[in-house]
């Protein structure tokens, strides 16, 4: 089977795109006309990820995030300066003929999201979700059982194989309704202004609504933190069972490629070897010794 025919059938199994779509999916490096020897299946395409593929004789690299350190990840380097790096993991992708094709836009897209279908299906999350609950826009709202923030911090550094998470909150405080939400920058999703009654909005806002009508806790993805971050902060103080657990993006979005994984093995009919690439996580903590 070709990298062309399986790029082919990963794009008609997603949704179509909009007439005229020019986004972040598509084959950042290598020759699709190749007999793919296996798939590799990660999250960010990292140098770490390419050894490993090539490693395990994968000529294609199926990924979620940029390739090039960029928002636009056109293929290829084409800013005003040099880079080395980039270089390299240039020079490492065509000496083992890898291909990388990102899927992004397409598996957001889908519905429902292919992303998160695997974070909330790995977790094990399944019948706590509660999808006709719309309170937090662009994201995913849990009824879990009680459970104290400590307690769900842990869960989420083992599932996600994290080196810890930054918490807001106080460890014994309860929670139950907990939302995996979106962005909070300030502008996620294009709330972001006054409408027409004059009113502000950002997606900040929003989640602070959702937490004032009974979110407890939040697992936001990119952060900010002069809006529901400081929030939750004051709401602690005061005595409020609030909390933020700040997994970051990647970690956030990791179980996702375990689930491409599985719908990979379907598209191919277990034509070639699909391999899962967990990433460790991006980031390590000094902790303060006192």
């Amino acid at each position: 089977m070709k990298i062309k025919e399986i790029i082919d059938r990963v794009v008609a199994y997603h949704p179509g795109m909009p007439e005229g779509y020019h986004g972040a999916d598509g084959i950042k490096t290598g020759n699709p006309d190749q007999e793919c020897t296996g798939i590799a299946v990660a999250l960010v395409p990292t140098i770490e990820a390419v050894r490993k593929a090539a490693e395990l004789h994968c000529n294609l690299l199926f990924v979620h995030e940029p390739t090039n350190y960029t928002s636009p990840d056109e293929p290829g380097w084409s800013l005003d300066f040099k880079n080395r790096v980039f270089e390299e993991k240039q020079k490492l992708v065509e000496k083992n003929r890898i291909v990388i094709f990102r899927d992004h836009d397409r598996m957001h897209a889908h519905e429902p999201d292919s992303i998160f279908t695997g974070v909330i299906k790995y977790l094990g999350w399944e019948d706590y979700y509660r999808p006709e609950d719309h309170s937090v826009p662009m994201g995913f709202v849990f009824e879990l059982p009680q459970i104290s923030v400590r307690e769900l911090s842990e869960f989420l550094i083992e599932k996600l194989n994290l080196n810890g998470v930054r918490l807001i909150g106080n460890p014994d405080d309860i929670v139950r309704r907990v939302a995996i939400t979106g962005h909070l920058t300030a502008d996620f999703g294009g709330i972001y202004g006054t409408d027409e009654n004059g009113i502000w909005h950002e997606y900040g806002t929003e989640v602070i609504r959702a937490m004032e009508e009974g979110v407890d806790a939040i697992i936001p993805l990119e952060t900010i933190e002069w809006t529901a971050l400081s929030y939750v902060r004051d709401a602690v103080t005061l005595g409020y069972a609030k909390a933020v657990i700040n997994i970051g993006h990647f970690s956030g979005e990791e179980l996702g490629m375990a689930y491409a994984r599985d719908w990979l093995k379907e598209l191919t009919e277990d034509k070639v070897p699909v391999f899962y690439l967990p990433a460790n996580d991006i980031y390590s903590f000094l902790l303060r010794q006192d």
